[in-house]
Order: structure tokens, then C-alpha cells, then sequence
């Protein structure tokens, strides 16, 4: 997989939902993201601060090194992205993503004992490298959308 140059501006490379939790998320080509909700149809969804998860195609290079070439939505995230280097975000960033405005509200997770990834390798980088945003503008993403960095900056 090629990437694009980490900058402000990245795209959406894969959206993945479920219906039920505990279970491997299926790619979508459009979702529906609502305000206090998150993603219509996904099963994680909900009035919290974790209604979206996203992680970069750079962290499945990462695995990829560590020998597990894994597809996108393997890690259970909502948004694949390519070109951000999320995790060096701050929380309160808010992205444009599609036609919605996103707030960072989290960046990495404790891991539910040790899921199947870190058992087969005995690393995974969601719990470091995904981050989780709140819906404040309700509308539609598509694969191919952009992602642009509104404000909030990096910590880099």
C-alpha cells in the first residue's frame, strides 16, 4: 500500500460497520454519521465519547512488519485513513471528514484482553494509535472523502 504525505489533509480508505459487538466489520462505500450517535447501523454507536474509531494505513504497515499483513476493518475501526498521522493529534481537534465535522475525544484504548491480533503477535496498535471522535455535524462520508485537519493541530 502506497500512502499519501502526512499532512493536514488525508482521505477515508475504507468505512467499516457492524450490527452487533464482538464481531468483524463488514466495508461499507457510504455511512451515515449522526450528531450524539455516531455511524448509522454500527453496533458502537451511541451518546458517548467513543461513536467513531479511525485509524491510518500506517499502522497497518507497522503490523505488516511485525508479520501480519492484515485488510482494512481488521482492527475494528470505523474509518481506515491514509496520509495523518492521527495519534499525534491533540484531543478537541476537530476534522472534516466528508460532510462531517468530527471531535477528537480519545486517542488509543485499553486492549479487552489481549484480542486476537496481539495473541497472534504480541503487539497491536490500535490501543496506541487509534483514536475515537464524537459527531458534531451530522452527514454523509464516502469513501474517497477527504480528511482535513480544522484545527487542534499535532503534537509534533
Amino acid at each position: 500500500m502506497e500512502h499519501l504525505e502526512n499532512s493536514r489533509i488525508g482521505k477515508v480508505i475504507s468505512l467499516n460497520i457492524s450490527t452487533e459487538k464482538g464481531v468483524i466489520k463488514k466495508p461499507v462505500d457510504s455511512a451515515e454519521f449522526k450528531i450524539d450517535h455516531g455511524i448509522v447501523g454500527d453496533a458502537h454507536a451511541g451518546d458517548w465519547h467513543r461513536q467513531v474509531s479511525l485509524l491510518d494505513l500506517s499502522s497497518f504497515e507497522k503490523m505488516k512488519v511485525k508479520g501480519i499483513n492484515l485488510k482494512v476493518g481488521s482492527f475494528a475501526e470505523n474509518i481506515t485513513t491514509d496520509g495523518l498521522n492521527l495519534y499525534s493529534l491533540k484531543v478537541g481537534t476537530k476534522l472534516q471528514i466528508g460532510e462531517t465535522i468530527q471531535e477528537l475525544t480519545q486517542i488509543g484504548k485499553e486492549c479487552h484482553h489481549g484480542c486476537a491480533i496481539k495473541q497472534a503477535v504480541g503487539d497491536c496498535v490500535m490501543p496506541r494509535e487509534g483514536i475515537f471522535t464524537k459527531v458534531l455535524k451530522e452527514g454523509i462520508v464516502n469513501i474517497g472523502d477527504s480528511i482535513i485537519i480544522l484545527d487542534g493541530g499535532s503534537n509534533v
